[in-house]
Protein backbone atom coordinates (compact mmCIF):
# COMPACT_ATOMS: atom_id res chain seq x y z
CA UNK A 1 0.00 0.00 0.00
CA UNK A 2 2.80 2.42 0.88
CA UNK A 3 4.59 1.71 -2.41
CA UNK A 4 1.37 2.26 -4.35
CA UNK A 5 0.75 5.57 -2.57
CA UNK A 6 4.30 6.75 -3.32
CA UNK A 7 3.92 5.89 -7.01
CA UNK A 8 0.63 7.78 -7.23
CA UNK A 9 2.20 10.80 -5.50
CA UNK A 10 5.16 10.76 -7.92
CA UNK A 11 2.88 10.68 -10.96
CA UNK A 12 0.84 13.56 -9.57
CA UNK A 13 4.00 15.57 -8.92
CA UNK A 14 5.21 15.01 -12.49
CA UNK A 15 1.88 16.17 -13.89
CA UNK A 16 1.82 19.31 -11.76
CA UNK A 17 3.29 22.47 -13.34
CA UNK A 18 5.71 24.70 -11.43
CA UNK A 19 5.90 27.98 -13.42
CA UNK A 20 8.59 29.31 -11.11
CA UNK A 21 11.06 26.75 -12.51
CA UNK A 22 12.98 28.13 -15.50
CA UNK A 23 13.17 24.74 -17.21
CA UNK A 24 9.35 24.59 -17.45
CA UNK A 25 8.71 28.19 -18.49
CA UNK A 26 10.14 30.13 -21.41
CA UNK A 27 12.65 32.70 -20.15
CA UNK A 28 13.40 34.39 -23.47
CA UNK A 29 10.37 36.67 -23.69
CA UNK A 30 10.17 40.45 -23.63
CA UNK A 31 12.83 42.98 -24.45
CA UNK A 32 16.52 42.11 -24.58
CA UNK A 33 19.98 43.36 -25.46
CA UNK A 34 21.72 40.97 -27.84
CA UNK A 35 25.54 40.93 -27.87
CA UNK A 36 26.77 39.11 -30.97
CA UNK A 37 30.16 37.75 -31.99
CA UNK A 38 30.34 37.10 -35.75
CA UNK A 39 32.48 35.38 -38.32
CA UNK A 40 32.13 35.05 -42.07
CA UNK A 41 33.54 34.00 -45.43
CA UNK A 42 32.96 36.19 -48.49
CA UNK A 43 33.36 36.33 -52.25
CA UNK A 44 33.98 39.69 -53.95
CA UNK A 45 32.04 41.13 -56.87
CA UNK A 46 31.99 44.29 -58.95
CA UNK A 47 35.16 46.40 -58.78
CA UNK A 48 36.26 44.61 -55.63
CA UNK A 49 36.70 41.35 -57.54
CA UNK A 50 39.28 43.08 -59.76
CA UNK A 51 41.39 43.92 -56.72
CA UNK A 52 40.90 41.05 -54.26
CA UNK A 53 40.05 37.38 -54.01
CA UNK A 54 37.91 35.62 -51.38
CA UNK A 55 38.35 36.80 -47.79
CA UNK A 56 37.21 36.27 -44.23
CA UNK A 57 35.79 38.50 -41.54
CA UNK A 58 35.24 38.75 -37.80
CA UNK A 59 33.14 41.26 -35.95
CA UNK A 60 30.51 42.00 -33.40
CA UNK A 61 27.30 43.89 -32.77
CA UNK A 62 25.04 45.12 -30.00
CA UNK A 63 21.31 45.03 -30.71
CA UNK A 64 18.09 45.99 -28.97
CA UNK A 65 15.38 43.36 -29.41
CA UNK A 66 11.92 44.68 -28.64
CA UNK A 67 9.03 42.69 -27.28
CA UNK A 68 7.55 42.94 -30.79
CA UNK A 69 10.71 41.30 -32.26
CA UNK A 70 12.02 44.43 -34.01
CA UNK A 71 15.82 44.81 -33.97
CA UNK A 72 17.98 47.95 -33.77
CA UNK A 73 21.73 47.95 -33.37
CA UNK A 74 25.31 48.89 -34.17
CA UNK A 75 27.85 46.56 -35.77
CA UNK A 76 31.49 46.44 -36.82
CA UNK A 77 33.36 44.00 -39.07
CA UNK A 78 37.04 43.47 -39.80
CA UNK A 79 38.00 41.94 -43.17
CA UNK A 80 41.24 40.04 -43.69
CA UNK A 81 43.21 37.49 -45.75
CA UNK A 82 42.12 38.78 -49.16
CA UNK A 83 44.76 37.91 -51.80
CA UNK A 84 45.59 40.97 -53.89
CA UNK A 85 45.10 40.77 -57.66
CA UNK A 86 46.71 44.17 -58.18
CA UNK A 87 50.42 44.81 -57.77
CA UNK A 88 51.04 48.29 -56.37
CA UNK A 89 54.76 47.47 -56.15
CA UNK A 90 55.21 46.88 -59.89
CA UNK A 91 57.25 50.06 -60.21
CA UNK A 92 59.79 48.70 -57.69
CA UNK A 93 60.30 45.29 -59.28
CA UNK A 94 63.20 44.15 -61.40
CA UNK A 95 62.55 42.95 -64.98
CA UNK A 96 62.38 39.45 -63.48
CA UNK A 97 59.64 40.53 -61.07
CA UNK A 98 61.77 40.52 -57.91
CA UNK A 99 61.97 43.07 -55.10
CA UNK A 100 65.45 43.94 -53.83
CA UNK A 101 65.84 44.91 -50.18
CA UNK A 102 68.39 47.26 -48.66
CA UNK A 103 70.55 44.25 -47.78
CA UNK A 104 70.74 43.51 -51.53
CA UNK A 105 68.83 40.26 -51.06
CA UNK A 106 65.39 39.43 -52.39
CA UNK A 107 62.71 40.98 -50.21
CA UNK A 108 59.94 38.71 -48.96
CA UNK A 109 56.81 40.84 -49.33
CA UNK A 110 53.21 39.67 -49.14
CA UNK A 111 50.23 41.66 -50.45
CA UNK A 112 46.90 41.10 -48.71
CA UNK A 113 43.66 42.98 -48.47
CA UNK A 114 42.48 44.45 -45.17
CA UNK A 115 39.36 46.43 -44.36
CA UNK A 116 36.70 47.36 -41.86
CA UNK A 117 33.04 48.34 -41.71
CA UNK A 118 31.12 50.32 -39.09
CA UNK A 119 27.40 51.01 -39.24
CA UNK A 120 23.89 50.69 -37.90
CA UNK A 121 21.21 48.11 -38.56
CA UNK A 122 17.46 47.59 -38.31
CA UNK A 123 15.64 44.30 -38.68
CA UNK A 124 12.91 41.94 -37.64
CA UNK A 125 12.76 38.43 -36.24
CA UNK A 126 9.93 36.44 -37.83
CA UNK A 127 9.67 34.02 -34.91
CA UNK A 128 7.58 30.88 -34.95
CA UNK A 129 4.48 31.01 -32.76
CA UNK A 130 5.30 30.49 -29.11
CA UNK A 131 9.07 30.73 -29.67
CA UNK A 132 11.83 33.31 -30.13
CA UNK A 133 13.41 31.53 -33.10
CA UNK A 134 12.78 32.09 -36.78
CA UNK A 135 13.75 34.01 -39.89
CA UNK A 136 16.09 36.92 -39.15
CA UNK A 137 16.07 39.80 -41.65
CA UNK A 138 18.43 42.75 -41.09
CA UNK A 139 19.21 45.83 -43.21
CA UNK A 140 22.27 47.96 -42.47
CA UNK A 141 24.13 51.06 -43.62
CA UNK A 142 27.52 52.47 -42.70
CA UNK A 143 31.01 53.28 -43.90
CA UNK A 144 33.67 50.91 -45.21
CA UNK A 145 37.38 51.16 -45.90
CA UNK A 146 39.78 48.69 -47.51
CA UNK A 147 43.40 48.73 -48.63
CA UNK A 148 46.26 46.55 -49.83
CA UNK A 149 48.42 45.69 -46.84
CA UNK A 150 52.11 45.46 -47.70
CA UNK A 151 53.56 42.90 -45.31
CA UNK A 152 57.34 43.17 -45.13
CA UNK A 153 58.20 41.28 -41.94
CA UNK A 154 61.96 41.80 -42.31
CA UNK A 155 61.48 45.52 -43.10
CA UNK A 156 64.10 45.42 -45.85
CA UNK A 157 62.08 47.23 -48.53
CA UNK A 158 62.67 50.82 -47.45
CA UNK A 159 60.46 52.26 -50.22
CA UNK A 160 57.31 51.07 -48.44
CA UNK A 161 58.20 51.98 -44.85
CA UNK A 162 56.44 54.65 -42.80
CA UNK A 163 54.51 57.33 -44.66
CA UNK A 164 55.73 56.01 -48.02
CA UNK A 165 53.43 53.00 -47.64
CA UNK A 166 50.45 55.30 -48.19
CA UNK A 167 51.58 55.79 -51.77
CA UNK A 168 51.15 52.07 -52.46
CA UNK A 169 48.27 50.81 -50.27
CA UNK A 170 45.40 52.14 -52.46
CA UNK A 171 43.23 52.98 -49.48
CA UNK A 172 39.59 53.18 -50.58
CA UNK A 173 36.41 54.02 -48.71
CA UNK A 174 32.82 55.16 -48.87
CA UNK A 175 29.20 54.43 -48.05
CA UNK A 176 28.05 50.82 -47.79
CA UNK A 177 24.74 48.97 -47.44
CA UNK A 178 24.27 45.38 -46.35
CA UNK A 179 21.49 42.83 -45.99
CA UNK A 180 21.35 39.66 -43.93
CA UNK A 181 18.82 36.86 -44.17
CA UNK A 182 19.07 33.70 -42.12
CA UNK A 183 17.92 31.80 -39.07
CA UNK A 184 18.08 33.11 -35.50
CA UNK A 185 17.77 30.72 -32.56
CA UNK A 186 17.12 32.06 -29.05
CA UNK A 187 16.60 29.14 -26.69
CA UNK A 188 13.83 29.24 -24.07
CA UNK A 189 16.39 28.34 -21.40
CA UNK A 190 18.79 31.06 -22.72
CA UNK A 191 21.63 28.57 -23.22
CA UNK A 192 21.83 28.01 -27.01
CA UNK A 193 21.69 31.28 -28.93
CA UNK A 194 23.06 31.64 -32.45
CA UNK A 195 22.29 32.70 -36.01
CA UNK A 196 23.47 31.72 -39.49
CA UNK A 197 22.66 32.99 -42.94
CA UNK A 198 23.67 34.90 -46.05
CA UNK A 199 24.98 38.44 -46.12
CA UNK A 200 25.20 40.83 -49.08
CA UNK A 201 27.07 44.16 -49.18
CA UNK A 202 27.15 46.98 -51.71
CA UNK A 203 29.74 49.76 -51.24
CA UNK A 204 30.10 52.95 -53.28
CA UNK A 205 33.69 53.97 -52.79
CA UNK A 206 36.55 56.08 -54.11
CA UNK A 207 40.27 56.42 -53.43
CA UNK A 208 41.30 58.16 -50.22
CA UNK A 209 44.92 58.75 -51.31
CA UNK A 210 46.06 61.81 -53.21
CA UNK A 211 48.74 59.94 -55.16
CA UNK A 212 49.51 56.40 -56.27
CA UNK A 213 53.23 55.83 -56.83
CA UNK A 214 52.85 52.97 -59.31
CA UNK A 215 50.32 54.78 -61.53
CA UNK A 216 52.10 58.12 -60.99
CA UNK A 217 48.73 59.84 -60.52
CA UNK A 218 45.68 59.95 -58.30
CA UNK A 219 43.37 56.99 -58.95
CA UNK A 220 40.26 58.86 -60.02
CA UNK A 221 36.81 57.39 -60.52
CA UNK A 222 34.00 55.89 -58.50
CA UNK A 223 33.92 52.22 -57.56
CA UNK A 224 31.10 49.78 -56.90
CA UNK A 225 32.51 47.19 -54.51
CA UNK A 226 30.30 44.16 -53.87
CA UNK A 227 30.70 41.08 -51.69
CA UNK A 228 28.50 38.31 -50.43
CA UNK A 229 28.90 35.21 -48.32
CA UNK A 230 28.06 33.22 -45.23
CA UNK A 231 27.71 34.88 -41.82
CA UNK A 232 27.65 32.94 -38.53
CA UNK A 233 27.16 34.35 -35.06
CA UNK A 234 26.96 33.50 -31.38
CA UNK A 235 24.60 35.57 -29.23
CA UNK A 236 24.66 36.52 -25.56
CA UNK A 237 21.11 37.70 -24.74
CA UNK A 238 20.51 39.99 -21.77
CA UNK A 239 16.77 39.87 -21.15
CA UNK A 240 15.00 42.69 -19.36
CA UNK A 241 13.24 40.44 -16.83
CA UNK A 242 10.63 42.20 -14.66
CA UNK A 243 11.82 42.73 -11.09
CA UNK A 244 8.90 40.77 -9.64
CA UNK A 245 9.81 37.69 -11.69
CA UNK A 246 12.58 35.77 -9.97
CA UNK A 247 13.90 32.37 -11.10
CA UNK A 248 15.57 29.83 -8.84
Amino acid sequence: MLLTALCLYWKAAEAQQFPEHPEEEARNTGRAILLNVKGGAHLPGGDLSKRFGAFGSVGGSAEWLGANNFLFGLEAHYYFAAPSKEDPLAILRTPEGDLIGRDQFLADVDLRGRGHYLGGAIGYLFAKAGTRSGLRLVLGAGVVRHKIRIQDDDRTLVQVQGEYAKGYDRLTGGLAFNQFIGWQHLAPNRRANWFAGLEFTQAFTHTLREWDFTSMRKLEGRRTDLWFGLRLGWTLPLYQTPAEKIYY
